[in-house]
C-alpha cells in the first residue's frame, strides 16, 4: 500500500536573462514515477546535483511541480478535498504537512542558534496552534531521542554533532507526523555517532510505525536502511528495487559503478571499480537520448542520440531505464 506516489512528475527551474526572458530550463526533475510503500523506508540515491532534495522539497509541497502528479495515499489524505498534492489550497497543504517531518543534513544550521531547545521542540506545535502541555511534550520528545530533561534549557553550541541531530529529529516528531524525510542525515557526524543516529531512526519507525523517504549519497547507509531503493541520475530515474536486488544484482551501469565504489574492509576481497568516463552533463544542456551515454565505458549507450531510454520492469518489483540498443526484441535485456 502506498503512502505518496508520482506521476510524470517534473520540476524545472527557468533561467533568465537581464530583461527576464527565459533563455533555457534546468531539469532537476524530469519525468518521475515513484510509488513509496507505507511504513517502509524508501532510498533516494545519486551524485550530487541528481535532483535528489528538489524531488523531496516538491513532495513537501515547498516548490509546485512544472507537470505531472503528487497522488497522496488514504493513510494522509484523509480528511482532505483531494488526493493530489497540486489540488490542494493552502489551508489544506498546511493540514498536509502536520503529517510530514523533516531532518536536514546539517543539524547546526537547521537549528535557531538563539532559541532554548524546549523552545526549538515545541515551536512546530505552536505554529499548529497546539499551546497546551508543551513542556510535557518536549520532555516526552527529548527522552524519545536519547536526551535528558535538563537540555531543555541549553542552546544549539552547548551540544554535540550528534545530539544536536537528535533536537532535529525530536522536532521533526512533535506533531506525530506519519512521513519522515531524512536528507542525507548522518553525512555531518562521525561514524560511530552515525551508527548510533540509525540506530535510533530504527528504533523510531518500529516503535511510531513511520514511512521514511531517505535521501543519500553514502550507499553502505543507504544498504543498511532502506527496504526499497530508487537511484537518480541528472534529474531521471535509472534503477529501482529492493534494496537487495539493487546491491546483489544492479542492471543499469551508472548503478553498477556506485556499487562498485561501495568500500570493503576486507583486505582480501578483491573488487572491481568501475570508473565512470567524463563529468556529469550539466542540466541546463543535458545530451539528447539517453543522458548517461556520454559518460558509459561500455558500448551499448553508444548509439542512443535521439531517442530517451525506456523505463520498464525487467523482473518483479525491478525496473531499469535502458537503451533501446540494450533490449532485444522480447524486450528482455541483452545483457542479462
Amino acid at each position: 500500500m502506498s503512502i505518496i506516489s508520482t506521476t510524470s512528475l517534473s520540476k524545472h527551474f527557468p533561467i533568465k536573462n537581464f530583461v527576464g526572458k527565459t533563455e533555457a530550463l534546468v531539469k532537476a526533475v524530469d519525468g518521475i514515477d515513484v510509488v513509496i510503500p507505507e511504513g517502509k523506508t524508501f532510498g533516494i540515491v545519486g551524485e550530487s546535483g541528481c535532483g535528489k532534495t528538489t524531488l523531496m522539497r516538491t513532495l513537501l509541497g515547498l516548490v509546485p511541480p512544472t507537470s505531472g502528479t503528487v497522488e497522496l495515499g488514504k493513510e494522509i489524505s484523509e480528511g482532505l478535498n483531494s488526493n493530489r498534492l497540486e489540488d490542494l489550497s493552502a489551508p489544506e497543504l498546511r493540514k498536509y504537512r502536520r503529517q510530514l517531518g523533516v531532518v536536514f543534513q546539517d543539524p547546526m544550521g537547521a537549528l535557531n542558534p538563539r532559541m532554548l531547545i524546549k523552545d526549538i521542540i515545541t515551536e512546530p506545535l505552536i505554529i499548529h496552534g497546539k499551546k497546551q502541555g508543551l513542556r510535557q511534550r518536549a520532555l516526552e520528545l527529548l527522552e524519545m531521542v536519547g536526551l535528558k530533561p535538563e537540555h531543555l534549557y541549553r542552546f544549539p553550541h552547548q551540544f554535540s554533532g550528534g545530539q544536536r541531530q537528535r533536537i532535529v529529529i525530536a522536532r521533526a516528531l512533535s506533531l506525530e507526523p506519519k512521513i519522515l524525510f531524512l536528507d542525507e542525515p548522518t553525512s555531518a557526524l562521525d561514524v560511530s555517532v552515525q551508527a548510533q543516529i540509525l540506530n535510533l531512526l530504527n528504533d523510531l519507525q518500529e516503535r511510531l510505525n513511520l514511512t521514511y523517504i531517505f535521501i543519500s549519497h553514502d550507499l553502505s547507509v543507504i544498504r543498511y536502511m532502506c527496504d526499497r531503493v530508487a537511484v537518480m541520475y541528472l534529474g531521471k530515474l535509472v534503477e529501482e528495487a529492493d534494496s537487495a536486488d539493487i546491491f546483489s544484482n544492479p542492471k543499469h551501469p551508472y548503478t553498477q559503478a556506485l556499487v562498485s565504489a561501495i568500500p570493503s574492509f576486507d583486505p582480501n576481497k578483491k573488487t572491481n571499480r568501475i570508473v565512470l568516463e567524463g563529468d556529469v552533463p550539466s542540466p541546463i544542456d543535458p545530451p539528447s537520448g539517453c543522458t548517461f551515454r556520454t559518460r558509459s565505458n561500455t558500448a551499448h549507450c553508444t548509439h542512443c542520440k535521439s531517442e530517451p531510454p525506456t523505463f520498464k520492469e525487467i523482473s518483479p518489483n525491478h525496473s531499469v531505464a535502458f537503451c533501446q540498443c540494450c533490449l532485444d526484441i522480447s524486450g528482455n535485456h541483452s545483457l542479462e
